[in-house]
């Protein structure tokens, strides 16, 4: 069964989000890398996506903005307890549906993921796992990874990435580190 997900709210003030995930410290990297900071300066919420492994990335990131984050595959059961694994995050009347990527232990196909949020209708979802970016459009809704900043796959950089929210539109931008 997938559990419910929890809503988070905040005002249309948001107008620039940081989104990161996979950051696995410190088994994958000691540290977030100095870069990572300088790309998420100015945003008005960070969004992780999972795979943290460390609740201290957390603190380390609210220094910038507010950090909102869901739990992923690697995350020790505390953490997965505190932060579940799917959240609703609500900018004025834009939905952004927010997961790891890996609910019931299968990658989730993106027709399907619109479902996890039902009744909501989402103008993007963010999400996690694969390690390698993804800024696509789907059935008018936006799909967002912004890959890792410290253990990219596939031959992929080092990224974060920005969403870009205004009243029609939700917009992404993947930054290579």
């Amino acid at each position: 069964m997938i559990e419910q997900y929890i809503t988070v709210e905040y005002d249309e003030t948001i107008k620039m989000i940081g989104v990161v995930s996979d950051t696995h410290i410190p088994s994958r990297a000691r540290f977030l890398p100095p870069v990572l900071f300088k790309a998420l300066d100015g945003v008005d919420l960070i969004l992780h996506c999972g795979d943290l492994v460390k609740e201290k990335i957390i603190d380390e990131l609210a220094a910038i903005a507010p950090v909102e984050a869901v739990s992923g595959n690697m995350d020790p059961p505390e953490l997965k307890k505190r932060l579940g694994r799917l959240k609703l995050i609500q900018i004025g009347r834009t939905a952004i549906g927010m997961l790891h990527g890996d609910i019931t232990g299968r990658r989730v196909p993106f027709r399907h993921v619109a479902s996890l949020f039902a009744p909501n209708k989402l103008q993007a979802v963010v999400f996690g796992h694969l390690h390698e970016p993804v800024n696509e459009e789907y059935k008018r809704m936006l799909f967002f990874n912004p890959g890792s900043a410290v253990d990219p796959r596939h031959g992929f950089s080092p990224t974060c990435g920005v969403l870009h929210v205004d009243e029609q539109k939700i917009s992404g931008e993947i930054i290579s580190l």
